[in-house]
């Protein structure tokens, strides 16, 4: 139709020349007729597709929001503009508040930006797993929470977990609860890679646990762990701070927790792209939250600044990454495969010998179609008394699509009727290459003690890509660190998933009215339909054989994701910000219209019904946080006011006081 050469023009994932979207680092001028670049075009850097920029456009185009203390920072004061040098230019460490800025929060805010609660969970005799603290003592957990985190927070007897033990789990928060500082923290989310963000269903809890020897106890053992709960899916944060704090709480106990958690309640809030200073007893963290602005597959690096003190710091080079090849190390031949199930949304079990290896082998299989968010619930740890659990293994009808990590034996006989089941051994430093090639037939998985092993009869859709396993297998050889392993995995998962998700994304681009098509007197265009045959056809000339060289069944591959959950989570979220950027154009074309004039020459009725409307956009683009710049607010109020005063004393009293729905 008109104006798709041009739409095609503006896209930034090709530069000239056919290069891939990793080197295309400036997106041609747009041309006239064009309503708005492609998502993630907006962005200053360009956000690689999939990575959820909100394409709200720079810093400059933000109303700063109301808020209290530090909160209130508009995005240019929290270091949102990037400049030339994209993800670097926001790596700079938070500026220190000043005392006014943080009168208005009140004890406890800070804290509940990070966490929601710490639990103490120990072993009873009577009564079994119990939650025996819960910090700060006015934090709420319903019964059905509390009986959750008492069975995830420990092993399963047959994991014989001796000594400390890391792991994490993620559960159902019970519904009807209200969040404190949600307002806040939703405006943090906002500048989140969409892969980062909250999910407002579900708490992390993270899981220190210790078991060990003790004569004078009845049961001859000590055991307990310190649990961390929280929205925030910062894995790598706060295992590092469990590792500070846990093994000093065992010797002291509550006065100690106390102390933690005051320290947790001086921590600036998470804000995504400043370098912060978290204190926790004597140490400071020093870590940045990734933005959607950064470049995909870049992770800025945290300096370990010299202190004037005698304090210890310590720069985390991640909030949220696990060990990728150390996880996928017992069945890395078929890594390429996993990408597939997970990306299609398939339903997958992992059975390992622990929680820690469970809960990081899920977390991995979860982050390996970033920058694409996994919109299906995934379990690190999951066990058969978890509150889901007749509703994950009932068999009365297919498995679900989701991600549960098992350590329990039972659940090699309850899951037998899944349809991928992967098999880990104790994760070890990989010394050797692991023997297990084919893919095993699931009738051979009778028990736990199965070999380790993907079981499936699933039938990939891409060729195999020898290269990535040849890479891997030398650098097992040459004894390559395991850190430099998991940066070949995580760049062959980015760019596999890239290639994949950019003939969506132009296509969906392909679906923005022309600018020509908005008029401030008629409602916004709608944006036109997704439809499946419109998009096939496109994948012949800009398909992903464009940036991959892999061969195979990419239109089956393409069909199968249009019906995931995967698929329907991205789709929704393009389709959310497209018609935000279509009501703030409506907003901009609204701003440039003579509004007094106009209304001399319509009835006070007419006039009366313009000023409410214009009132509830106002309000409208404040509530969506539409991508529209303060001018053009400040200009619509203007016009606002202008018409009020314009007209008679008795409806200017009413106009000035009546308020937007």
């Amino acid at each position: 139709g008109p104006g798709q050469a041009d739409r095609t023009a503006a896209l930034p994932w090709r530069a000239a020349g056919g290069r891939s979207l990793s080197t295309a680092t400036t997106a041609p001028p747009l041309p006239a007729g064009m309503v708005g670049p492609p998502l993630g075009a907006r962005l200053a850097p360009p956000t690689p597709s999939g990575s959820g920029g909100s394409g709200r456009g720079d810093a400059s185009h933000l109303t700063p929001r109301g808020g209290a203390g530090v909160w209130a920072m508009s995005r240019r004061e929290r270091g949102a503009e990037s400049g030339p040098g994209g993800a670097e230019a926001d790596a700079e460490p938070a500026e220190p508040e000043s005392p006014d800025q943080c009168l208005s929060l009140l004890p406890w805010d800070r804290f509940s930006a990070w966490l929601h609660c710490v639990c103490v969970v120990g072993f009873d005799l009577e009564l079994g797993q119990a939650v025996e603290v819960i910090y700060p003592p006015h934090s709420k957990l319903t019964d059905k929470e509390k009986t959750n985190i008492c069975y995830l927070s420990f092993p399963d007897s047959n994991s014989g977990c001796l000594g400390d033990t890391q792991f994490c789990f993620r559960f159902r928060q019970s519904p009807g609860r209200k969040v404190s500082l949600c307002c806040f923290l939703d405006q943090l989310d906002r500048d989140l890679p969409v892969y980062l963000k909250k999910d407002s269903a579900y708490y992390y809890g993270y899981v220190y646990f210790r078991q060990v020897r003790d004569k004078s106890l009845k049961r001859g053992y000590f055991q307990k762990s310190l649990v961390l709960i929280s929205k925030l899916p910062y894995v790598h944060l706060f295992r590092t701070m469990l590792k500070q704090i846990a093994p000093e709480y065992f010797e002291k106990s509550e006065a100690f927790l106390e102390a933690v958690c005051n320290d947790i309640d001086r921590w600036p809030p998470p804000v995504p792209g400043k370098v912060l200073q978290l204190p926790i007893m004597g140490v400071i963290m020093k870590l940045r939250i990734p933005t959607y602005r950064d470049k995909s597959g870049t992770t800025p690096v945290v300096q370990n600044m010299h202190q004037a003190d005698a304090q210890i710091s310590m720069a985390l080079p991640t909030v949220h990454e696990v060990d990728l090849f150390r996880c996928f190390c017992p069945v890395f031949f078929h890594v390429q495969m996993l990408w597939e199930l997970v990306l299609l949304g398939e339903p997958l079990v992992v059975m390992a010998p622990s929680p820690a290896e469970s809960s990081e082998t899920v977390l991995a299989l979860v982050s390996c179609i970033s920058p694409l968010k996994y919109c299906s619930d995934f379990r690190p740890y999951f066990t058969i008394h978890d509150s889901e659990f007749k509703e994950y293994t009932t068999r009365t009808q297919a498995p679900p699509s989701v991600i549960l990590g098992v350590t329990n034996p039972f659940f090699a006989k309850t899951l037998q009727h899944w349809p991928h089941i992967i098999r880990i051994g104790d994760i070890k430093l990989p010394g050797e290459v692991p023997k297990q090639v084919k893919v095993k037939k699931l009738k051979n998985l009778k028990t736990l003690d199965s070999k380790p092993g993907v079981y499936t009869s699933y039938k990939p859709y891409l060729n195999k890509d020898e290269e990535i396993v040849k890479q891997l297998q030398k650098g097992l050889q040459q004894k390559r660190p395991t850190e430099a392993q998991s940066v070949i995995l995580r760049r062959y998962f980015l760019e596999l998933t890239e290639s994949f998700i950019i003939p969506l994304e132009r296509y969906v681009a392909s679906l923005m009215p022309l600018q020509k098509c908005i008029s401030p007197w008629k409602s916004p265009p709608q944006l036109r339909q997704f439809s499946q045959d419109d998009f096939m056809k496109t994948l012949e000339k800009a398909g992903p054989q464009l940036t991959s060289g892999l061969k195979g069944d990419w239109i089956g591959l393409y069909r199968h994701f249009l019906k995931s959950p995967n698929f329907d989570g991205w789709f929704r979220s393009r389709q959310k910000e497209m018609t935000q950027k279509l009501e703030a154009l409506h907003l901009e074309a609204l701003c440039n219209e003579n509004l007094v004039f106009w209304s001399q020459k319509h009835t006070e009725v007419e006039t009366v019904d313009l000023v409410l409307k214009l009132k509830n956009k106002l309000l409208q683009a404040d509530r969506e946080h539409l991508p529209v710049k303060t001018d053009t607010l400040k200009k619509l109020q203007t016009h606002i006011n202008d018409i009020i005063l314009a007209l008679p004393d008795d409806l200017q009293d009413i106009l000035l006081k009546t308020g937007t729905t």
